[in-house]
C-alpha cells in the first residue's frame, strides 16, 4: 500500500484508461487550479 495523499501534497504522475476513450494523463490534462478525482472501481 502507498502513502496516502494529505492536503498540500502534489498528486503523482499517471495515465488513466477512461472508458470509451483515448487515456487521459494525470494531472498534466486537467484544468483548472482545484479539482477532485473519484476512482470508482465498478463491477464487484
Amino acid at each position: 500500500m502507498t502513502n496516502k495523499l494529505g492536503p498540500g501534497s502534489v498528486f503523482p504522475k499517471m495515465a488513466v484508461n477512461i472508458v470509451g476513450g483515448d487515456p487521459i494523463n494525470l494531472p498534466d490534462d486537467l484544468e483548472g487550479k482545484y479539482n477532485v478525482i473519484l476512482f470508482y472501481r465498478g463491477h464487484w
